[in-house]
């Protein structure tokens, strides 16, 4: 088993928690030899419902040339300052401009979805009451109090990301959460239908910031292009703080004394999503997503809450807690162990639960994962494991990989919004 501080890697505290030169637009990849991607602009989606089909045994295909590798975090403020240099003289003052109407147009303003109920009944803001769904018993209307989101991001399509500011019920731990949902979400015909959602978790400590809510890593640009081409949902995603400090890792759990952040990720943050958005209350409305530390968490919720929970992405993980919190606590760092509650569910005959491991050729690790598979992926346990080619530790390789399969993968075994109520 390996020990504390093994978990952590140089590229593990990547790419977009370093704050942006003031005035500058946030970092992104180079690709293809040019300063900053710009990603196309939104086009009406033709939104297809993808059909689930029987997984079949995973074939490796033949992957285009990776990308350039990024940035190592010593050269950052280099390529800040290149990006600001590049297009103050490409445009000038149009330059600037672009930046503030496009990429931080809105920031910090007050961010509204739907209606959710506020505190003590009744709709917030005085808004029209939200739709009732009609025949499907399984869609969640939002049931409030609703949160006060504030703009942190926005994407070309004209999407939000947005943060607030969490006190878990249940766990007592509080901490920020970052939201963002598809355009499908806003669409009137959509308006009664709950939505799938996906929880997606950093690598690294994680705290006191979630790096999915950075734009430059393309995240919810994967999953915009899969809805269009019909092979990913509309999913709604929730990226929580992972830890409560930059000290320690907390594997996900409640470990005695600490922080109670397995109880903060299984109840306080899909509790929030149903708060304030409309989500399906069966499992199949339910996922993970998750690098390295978060990958490890993201396994061990769906494997330790298999009820509430259907699938996980993990991406360069571990596959057995590690944190040195556990120590004199075996049974209880037994317990969350994803390894013997894979066990526990093979024994128990069910329910049935989806892990996807992703890996780059770079980073290598394969072995774990398939030790992992061999041994645990039977009965309701479904392991596939998809190779990056080219790719190393870090978010932008991860979603390349999700994009090549991961997301087409999920999104047959999830629940889709459905036109109309329902």
């Amino acid at each position: 088993m390996h020990q504390y501080p093994q978990r952590p890697r140089p590229d593990d505290q990547p790419y977009g928690e370093f704050p942006h030169a003031q005035g500058a637009p946030p970092y992104e990849p180079a690709q293809h030899g040019s300063p900053r991607y710009e990603p196309p602009r939104y086009q009406p989606p033709q939104y297809q419902v993808p059909q689930y089909q029987p997984q079949q045994p995973h074939q490796h295909q033949q992957q285009q040339e990776p990308p350039a590798d990024p940035p190592r975090r010593s050269r950052r403020k280099v390529w800040i300052a290149s990006a600001v240099v590049l297009v103050l003289l490409a445009g000038g003052g149009a330059g600037w401009a672009y930046w503030k109407t496009d990429w931080f147009d809105g920031n910090g303003e007050t961010v509204s979805y739907g209606t959710p109920p506020a505190a003590g009944g009744g709709s917030a803001g005085g808004a029209a009451a939200a739709p009732t769904p009609s025949g499907d018993p399984d869609v969640s209307l939002p049931t409030g109090p609703a949160a006060q989101f504030k703009q942190t991001g926005k994407l070309d399509d004209g999407t939000r990301i947005s943060k607030t500011r969490l006190k878990g019920a249940k766990s007592g731990f509080e901490g920020d959460v970052w939201v963002w949902t598809p355009k499908e979400y806003e669409d009137p015909k959509y308006a009664g239908s709950g939505f799938p959602v996906l929880i997606a978790l950093p690598g690294g400590n994680g705290f006191p910031n979630n790096y999915w809510a950075d734009r430059s890593l393309g995240l919810q640009k994967a999953i915009s292009e899969g809805v269009k081409k019909g092979t990913s949902l509309p999913f709604v995603v929730v990226m929580p703080v992972l830890n409560p400090d930059n000290k320690y890792y907390y594997d996900g759990s409640d470990i005695p004394g600490q922080a109670k952040m397995g109880t903060w990720m299984a109840e306080d943050v899909p509790a929030f999503a149903k708060a304030n958005f409309r989500t399906y209350k069966s499992r199949e409305g339910w996922a993970f997503m998750g690098n390295s530390s978060g990958a490890f968490v993201g396994l061990k919720q769906v494997m330790q809450h298999p009820d509430r929970f259907r699938a996980v992405i993990a991406n360069g993980g571990e596959v057995v807690p590690d944190s040195p919190l556990w120590k004199g606590h075996q049974k209880e760092m037994d317990a969350n162990n994803p390894e013997k509650l894979a066990q526990k569910l093979i024994d128990s005959k069910g329910p049935e639960v989806y892990v996807n491991f992703q890996y780059g050729t770079k980073e290598g690790g394969r072995a774990r994962l398939e030790q992992f598979r061999q041994k645990y992926g039977k009965g309701p346990v479904k392991v596939t494991i998809h190779e990056i080619v080219g790719g190393d530790h870090n978010g932008w390789d991860y979603v390349r990989g999700m994009k090549e399969q991961g997301l087409a993968e999920i999104s047959k075994l999830m629940k889709a919004p459905k036109p109309g109520n329902g």
